[in-house]
């Protein structure tokens, strides 16, 4: 089977880090079947000159081609008109792509589009121009979030019901996709996995003296991801405040990036001080350590998918204070695991954090207890859906 994947989200020389998740599990796949990986880089004319203003911008030293995990990656360039709206951004893309593919000329069994928008809009088009069944991966945010643009969700209304099969990591995400005409057996569940080599217990002083805190015996509370409002950081800074209103033994672990570092950043020089630790973005290869160090993850985002750092914490041995949405739930599915909370509620999350950085738990029986699978087969359920479109 020759598949084709479709997605902007994968990296690329300049973003090394970029959404380790498709890196993973589509380095895998390439051990089943041919993969190659379109991952198409926005452009404009003269998008170069605005790299301060512009991902695209940033992005257009990107080479054309490089080879990542095993995997031929292709950087075509698409049409990208900023700050218009997004009606014609999936014919826009496809279009873009269409000719690039063709000149290739490699024949393909199935394409896949992983991120509802563009890239699963844009697989299903590329799969109608080509007479080439097309499979869609949706992931969360693109469909808890993204699709309420009405703009974005005209597309998905006519995509998704033509894609041969749609695959979600978990089921709430499954049953939004239901909700745009999917029928339900076409829809397939695939969760992530987690690499057992790079994510396992470890010890907590060692993983401090590695990162430079030798001798912090504050309970950390960890937090890893992107610094935006819908993950819900601005709730954890409050819910933090509050916390520190009742014992002081405890410091925030700050590991990510986004419109809201500067939030954190200005917390930590100012009353707050050492008790937040503000550390910026860090390669995949890092984040083990950090959670190692940690007493328990938090995660207080206000809509997720399966998200991959829960599941990284859990194989660390690491409890997880959480939100209870998307398939976060599925992940947590007791006391032993951790605690659950609704989302918004910077007062409830305080509790909770109070209550886990006082927990006393064994490390090894949380990874084993929270163990959801690896990549391999994550991969394997994810060519048995390529293949079930081909059928």
């Amino acid at each position: 089977m020759k598949v084709l994947i479709v997605t902007r989200e994968f990296p690329n020389a300049l973003e090394p880090g970029l959404a380790p998740f498709n890196r993973q599990q589509f380095a895998a796949l390439g051990a089943l079947c041919a993969v190659d990986v379109v991952a198409p880089l926005p452009w404009f004319p003269g998008a170069s000159a605005f790299a301060h203003w512009s991902r695209a911008g940033r992005q257009s030293g990107v080479p054309r081609e490089e080879r990542i995990d095993g995997l031929p990656v292709f950087h075509p360039r698409y049409a990208y008109v900023p700050r218009v709206g997004y009606i014609a951004g999936g014919a826009l893309y496809a279009a873009s792509l269409a000719p690039a593919l063709l000149r290739r000329g490699t024949r393909y069994d199935v394409i896949l589009g992983s991120w509802a928008f563009p890239d699963g809009v844009g697989a299903v088009a590329l799969g109608r121009l080509l007479g080439v069944p097309a499979v869609v991966k949706v992931h969360g945010t693109d469909m808890n979030e993204l699709a309420r643009r009405p703009s974005i969700a005209f597309n998905l209304r006519w995509a998704l019901p033509r894609a041969r099969r749609v695959v979600a990591v978990s089921r709430p995400l499954g049953d939004t996709v239901a909700s745009f005409g999917v029928p339900r057996d076409r829809i397939d569940l695939v969760p992530n996995g987690v690499d057992a080599d790079l994510f396992r217990p470890r010890d907590r002083a060692i993983a401090r003296a590695e990162l430079g805190h030798a001798g912090d015996d504050r309970r950390w509370l960890l937090y890893v991801g992107r610094l935006e409002q819908a993950k819900g950081v601005l709730d954890l800074l409050e819910a933090f405040s509050l916390l520190l209103r009742r014992r002081v033994d405890v410091r925030l672990a700050i590991v990510g990036d986004g419109t809201e570092r500067g939030t954190f950043a200005r917390a930590a020089a100012g009353e707050l001080g050492d008790r937040i630790l503000v550390a910026g973005k860090r390669r995949l290869e890092e984040i083990p350590r950090w959670l190692a160090a940690c007493h328990a993850l938090v995660l207080p985002s206000w809509a997720e998918g399966t998200p991959n750092v829960v599941l990284e914490a859990l194989a660390c041995g690491r409890r997880v204070v959480a939100t209870a949405v998307g398939g976060i739930p599925d992940l947590i599915t007791g006391r032993d695991l951790g605690e659950l909370v609704p989302p918004r509620h910077p007062a409830l999350l305080a509790e909770a954090l109070d209550r886990a950085a006082s927990a006393s738990y064994c490390p090894e029986d949380v990874a084993r207890a929270g163990a959801r699978g690896n990549w391999a087969e994550s991969a394997h359920r994810l060519e048995a859906s390529l293949r079930a479109a081909l059928a």
